[in-house]
């Protein structure tokens, strides 16, 4: 990855925020609906946003190109859940067009993160795209419970999809959020499963963005450092220095040979080294997941913006990077931190 003095693609300076963080990693909502609806990420009963609020996909590659011109090297295609939007491969198409394009220049990734519902459809034109590597999201491998963690997902629909993926030649890693008294008793179970799949793993903290209607985050909050704390009584887990450009830590699992991650935005935060901004569906870029403000790009660019005013809206969104999030559990106002949900910034 460029660092912070030197040219991104085009002979443009790259985008660097207040604290010296260069910005190298994309992730892209491409929608905000999606057929799950995890109790953790969404209400059951959504209001989704009219196809006139969204961006066309010609203007999310177009914003996606100003972001590779200043430095953005990895991509993230997120939702919602991204596979669900109508002709999403064509983006999928622009974007593989951009790897590889020599030294310093253009993406060196493009991934996606999906709940998997989709991926006996588009796996083998995921890979043709240049995807090499995606996060499937699988809290649980109990099938009852899966549906009512998802309520209207079926886990051997996923299942399905995981075997297609691993046959088009994709490397998979599942994310599971973990929940306090839901699926805090499959650890051992998905790393397992993990090790007799080669999949790698990766436990998240549930995050305080959005009202729920069945649960309150603090009782589904499991701090990940009693989780790994009690793991490593039965595994055999050592430290690595194994990144993706994402906020996991990693260990390695002695008796599977997988690598095992831990995302904690809430017991220990990574905000010392984010290198990532978020691109909502709407044009809406959000320079901290754990903070409200955010700059209009959909609003420059359907003002008619040359290349030079894109750079120059994205220089100054870059320039009001935080240094990190405030994320709390409220456990006496049982409020989020943020009331946006998940799946309207992007997974």
């Amino acid at each position: 990855m460029p660092d912070a003095t030197s040219r991104a693609a085009g002979g443009r300076e790259p985008l660097v925020d207040p604290f010296g963080r260069a910005i190298t990693y994309l992730r892209v909502s491409v929608t905000d609906r999606c057929d799950f609806r995890c109790q953790y990420c969404m209400a059951e009963n959504m209001t989704f946003l009219p196809k006139a609020e969204l961006l066309t996909l010609e203007e999310l590659d177009r914003l996606c190109a100003a972001f590779i011109r200043r430095g953005v090297r990895k991509i993230r295609i997120t939702g919602g859940e991204p596979l669900v939007r109508r002709g999403v491969m064509s983006l999928f198409d622009s974007l593989g067009g951009r790897l590889g394009q020599g030294p310093g220049q253009g993406l060196s990734e493009l991934t996606v993160t999906t709940n998997g519902s989709q991926l006996a459809r588009h796996a083998d034109d995921l890979f043709r795209a240049g995807v090499r590597r995606i996060n499937v999201s699988i809290d649980t491998l109990d099938a009852e419970k899966f549906r009512r963690i998802t309520r209207w997902g079926r886990l051997e629909q996923v299942l399905d999809g995981l075997a297609a993926a691993k046959a088009a030649g994709l490397a998979v890693k599942i994310n599971t959020v973990a929940l306090k008294g839901t699926n805090d008793d499959e650890a051992d179970r998905l790393i397992a499963w993990c090790g007799e799949e080669g999949f790698d793993l990766v436990f998240i903290e549930t995050m305080p963005m959005g009202e729920l209607d069945s649960v309150a985050r603090v009782d589904q909050y499991l701090p990940l450092s009693m989780l790994r704390a009690d793991l490593s009584r039965r595994w055999t887990l050592t430290d690595s220095d194994y990144q993706t450009g994402g906020p996991a830590r990693y260990v390695t699992v002695a008796e599977t040979g997988r690598r095992l991650g831990f995302i904690t935005p809430m017991t220990h935060n990574f905000c010392e080294s984010c290198n990532r901004v978020r691109l909502t569906c709407t044009g809406t870029l959000y320079m901290c997941l754990g903070q409200e403000d955010a700059a209009d790009l959909r609003a420059v660019l359907r003002d008619g913006a040359d290349d030079a005013a894109l750079d120059l809206a994205l220089e100054e969104a870059i320039a009001r990077k935080p240094k990190g999030h405030d994320f709390v559990i409220d456990r006496r106002r049982k409020t989020p931190s943020v009331n946006r949900h998940m799946s309207v910034t992007g997974g």
